[in-house]
């Protein structure tokens, strides 16, 4: 199983959707801004977690995704797994792996390696993750900052308050014409 930087932010990612998923469906943007993720680095991760059954996506306003399984049921191994793999389909061998001549002396130590590593993830779920999270971070408040406020120049008015019996769309423009 390959390991890359792909498969460490797949696995941050769906771990904050599950951290956060109790409130709904979590955007792509809030991912982003919380990790400094790209947006559309995180949309193809999610397409491919999508794929694998991990996650679903919600439309629309309110939407973004949740986890498609309970938490307990999705691992580690999972995660690397769906992130890794290609549009093409999984992987057809590990291009890093060396031929049987070049790597002969050393096949049997790193094959166990791999088998110990691929054990290890498969014994870690991402119910693990969030129980270790919400253990060191408690629980997310997800409060935006606020806004600082717009400065003014010299040449700007201050926003005033409606008028009364003015109309302030041109639909009401039209209803207050009509009704005359």
């Amino acid at each position: 199983m390959r390991l890359t930087t792909r498969s460490r932010f797949a696995l941050i990612a769906i771990t904050d959707v599950a951290v956060r998923s109790a409130k709904g469906p979590v955007t792509l943007a809030s991912i982003s801004e919380r990790h400094g993720v790209s947006l559309s680095y995180l949309e193809a991760l999610f397409s491919a977690l999508r794929r694998a059954g991990l996650v679903v996506s919600t439309r629309g306003p309110g939407g973004g995704y949740s986890l498609a399984r309970n938490a307990r049921d999705i691992t580690v191994a999972d995660v690397a797994q769906a992130s890794e793999q290609r549009k093409a389909g999984p992987l057809k061998g590990d291009p890093d792996a060396l031929n049987a001549h070049q790597g002969a002396m050393t096949h049997a130590l790193w094959s166990a390696f791999n088998q110990t590593l691929v054990e290890h993830l498969r014994s870690v779920s991402l119910a693990d993750l969030v129980a270790q999270h919400l253990a060191t971070h408690g629980v997310p408040e997800d409060k935006q900052p606020p806004k600082p406020a717009k400065k003014m120049h010299a040449f700007q008015r201050q926003p005033r308050a409606p008028l009364e019996g003015v109309a302030n769309s041109v639909f009401a423009l039209g209803t207050t014409t009509r009704s005359r």
